[in-house]
């Protein structure tokens, strides 16, 4: 009797182990294929990034590609400047141009938590040196581009008046405006000029302070804050040098001025990775406290007839300073900097991508699908 007592323990003890041996090498197995699916993951997205690159002639790219919340994907390739062969690496900062929107929308909407500012407000209610024909836009119509007021920069993307700032501030005043506000969509800097001036006088601060403090400090992103927001004007340390193709088929340097009101618009540098730590804390209610908040930033403004516009494409409306694509009722929020760099957040499936070049005309946005399926 007491041998098969002894047996029957032996027995449940052995099978006991058997149970967590057996556990145990499920999860392992578990982890092999999703180490593996990210391991082919990762390598389907660096074929594609690679020979993009080849395609466009890109000199250097960097990519950071977020899901639920973790980066699972970065990497930087190709070289920072060609006179001097200097490779890039994840530290290198790349100019973001009109991705720097992005980050006025969210301070833009620190002010409205703060109860500061409504996007229904009118710029009549915060300037009163600006003509009466701009004072009925709202503050959401600006940061749509559906103001209606003048663009201080040319169709050539340069200051209006080549005489600096002032003159292009005097005559952007005086200029005929271009459609009744809320009529249609018309890409324009003026507009987010206004609003940083808007945020200094609301927040006691420069606006390039305030969204170092309030943004850039909470996520912790010292090379982005090092950079500032006048690239090109300062010698910034391993900064990417930025080349075109638009005036012709040879590479050349690209060189481009924002005056400091317009810094607002296009004037930030940033390394990928940075970025992408900025987009968790975006969706983690950590630069945003209300969740409404970051719903409001991703819907498109409507214009005075209902619809929404953009530029076109699958670009079909704009938020308070992201581009948006809403397709089957899914919204994309895909910010765009200088043809050259672009972030994307999909909501839907909690992915978010950001990928920068310093090519002017790299178009890294059509990368975008494939390196979004992969993952």
């Amino acid at each position: 009797m007491l041998s098969e007592i002894l047996v029957h323990k032996w027995m449940k003890t052995e099978m006991k182990l058997t149970l967590i041996k057996l556990s145990l090498l499920a999860i392992l197995f578990c982890y092999s294929i999703l180490g593996w699916n990210n391991a082919f993951a990762h390598e389907q997205i660096e074929k594609r990034v690679l020979s993009y690159m080849q395609e466009k002639g890109i000199p250097a790219l960097q990519i950071a590609v977020v899901k639920n919340s973790k980066i699972v994907f970065a990497n930087t390739y190709g070289k920072a400047d060609l006179s001097f062969e200097v490779a890039a690496n994840d530290d290198t900062v790349f100019a973001i141009n009109s991705m720097t929107k992005a980050f006025v929308g969210v301070a833009l909407m620190q002010l409205v938590e703060q109860k500061k500012v409504r996007l229904t407000d009118t710029l009549g209610q915060y300037f009163d040196d600006i003509p009466a024909t701009w004072q009925r836009a709202t503050i959401a119509q600006l940061m749509a581009h559906q103001s209606g007021i003048p663009d201080v920069m040319d169709d050539m993307a340069r200051p209006r008046s080549p005489y600096g700032w002032e003159s292009t501030w005097r005559e952007t005043l005086v200029a005929d405006r271009e459609f009744e506000e809320g009529e249609q969509f018309n890409y324009n800097q003026t507009g987010y000029v206004l609003i940083g001036r808007l945020i200094s006088r609301l927040s006691g601060q420069s606006f390039q302070d305030f969204i170092t403090e309030k943004q850039l400090q909470k996520v912790s992103m010292p090379r982005t804050a090092a950079a500032g927001f006048n690239h090109y004007a300062g010698i910034i340390s391993n900064s990417a040098t930025g080349y075109t193709r638009f005036s012709g088929p040879e590479m050349q340097r690209l060189w481009e001025a924002f005056p400091e009101p317009v810094q607002t618009a296009a004037g930030m540098q940033s390394t990928a990775t940075e970025l992408a730590s900025w987009l968790i804390a975006l969706q983690s209610n950590v630069l945003l406290k209300e969740p409404k908040s970051l719903q409001t930033l991703f819907t498109p403004v409507k214009l005075n007839n209902g619809s929404t516009a953009a530029f076109g494409g699958p670009f079909n409306g704009y938020g308070i300073g992201w581009p948006l694509s809403v397709q089957e009722g899914k919204t994309t929020a895909i910010a765009l900097g200088g043809a050259r760099s672009v972030m994307a957040v999909y909501p839907e499936t909690g992915v978010s991508i950001v990928i920068l070049t310093n090519l002017q005309g790299g178009f890294p946005e059509r990368l975008l699908t494939d390196v979004h399926d992969a993952i």
